[in-house]
């Protein structure tokens, strides 16, 4: 694939991730990578609320970091996407071209106008006369307000990409697909969770719901009647695996266990749905990023509620880290949350369509 590899810049609700990478003879090596945290009430739902605070953390993040680049790769989620498995008639590559737009009309629930739309082909059933393709809508004004902060910290956005698909492109790259092979892609972020069923490499079913581990920190403020930065280092240091100088009260695991069992229950409604409308067989595996998905009791739920046995994905599996420019310890410390900055990171500046 030509062009050079953009850098991939993640904007969520609790801060941004930027990775770059450089393809060599041996494979991918990670020669940037920092973390920014934001202020709360920044990303609201996929959404800017504050462009001055992202611009501000990106020009922080490009001069700490010593980032040269300014070619980059955005992702979006949230409800303004739309992202479905529809089936249409067979027909040729630029008929489809020539009907999306009307195909897309009768799934889609916001004006054609607003939204940018892409797809690709993903099955041809010619006996039934039928193919399958991958619909995407996203709403003009979302990815224009990201596209829109990055060119105001002096960036160049190529690549505007889903959080969803940019989290299947991290995994293939560090892991595979397998053809037979069902796995469940969950981002369980500060207040967004993306699930991506993939099976054999092709997305089955997508979701983005509502909610995260701010649900956990809010509902330890609430109960204990503190702050939400002492909630939020009661969760972490709550969390059973994790040291901490804090000392915990003994109610915070109850309530984190709580709020993650609704959490997990709301995984598996969607798993549920996926399986009684869906043709595809069984969830095999389900890989877990994103920072609330440290949280030991999660795990625990998801996996008692699935019955699937539950794994952290590591974005870093397969990729070579220069340590002259990356300190390993906060690589590590960060894995959970660099998914899909890394899978943003995979996306070239002079792609093939």
């Amino acid at each position: 694939m030509a062009g050079k590899n953009l850098v991939g810049v993640d904007i969520g609700s609790s801060g941004i991730k930027v990775a770059h990478l450089r393809e060599t003879k041996k494979g991918h090596q990670l020669v940037n990578f920092g973390i920014e945290p934001l202020p709360p009430q920044t990303i609201v739902d996929g959404n800017v609320m504050n462009a001055g605070a992202v611009v501000d953390a990106l020009q922080r993040l490009w001069k700490a970091r010593k980032i040269r680049q300014r070619d980059v790769a955005l992702s979006i989620s949230g409800h303004s996407v739309i992202i479905k498995k529809i089936p249409v008639p067979l027909m040729t590559d630029d008929e489809l071209e020539e009907q999306i737009h009307w195909e897309a009309e009768q799934h889609i629930p916001f004006d054609i106008n607003d939204v940018e739309i892409d797809y690709e082909v993903l099955t041809r059933r010619e006996d039934q006369g039928q193919m399958d393709i991958l619909l995407v809508a996203a709403k003009k004004d979302e990815i224009n307000d990201y596209a829109q902060v990055a060119r105001e910290s002096k960036l160049r956005p190529m690549v505007v990409d889903i959080d969803a698909f940019a989290l299947q492109n991290c995994f293939e790259l560090n892991y595979g697909f397998e053809p037979s092979e069902t796995v469940a892609l969950l981002n369980v972020g500060a207040s967004l969770t993306t699930i991506n069923i993939v099976q054999g490499g092709v997305t089955m079913f997508t979701r983005d719901m509502a909610s995260g581990g701010n649900g956990i920190t809010e509902e330890i403020q609430k109960q204990l009647g503190v702050s939400f930065e002492e909630a939020e280092a009661y969760k972490t240091g709550g969390s059973e695996g994790e040291s901490t100088t804090e000392v915990v009260p003994e109610e915070v695991q109850g309530i984190i266990r709580q709020v993650v069992d609704s959490l997990a229950g709301e995984i598996q409604r969607s798993l549920d749905f996926y399986l009684a409308t869906s043709a595809g067989g069984d969830v095999d595996r389900i890989f877990l990023v994103g920072g609330t998905s440290r949280l030991r009791p999660l795990v625990q739920a998801i996996e008692e509620r699935a019955r699937v046995q539950v794994e952290q994905l590591d974005p870093f599996r397969r990729v070579t880290i220069d340590d002259k420019s990356i300190d390993a310890q906060v690589l590590r410390e960060a894995a959970p949350q660099a998914a899909v900055a890394l899978g943003l990171a995979l996306r070239r500046d002079k792609e093939r369509r």
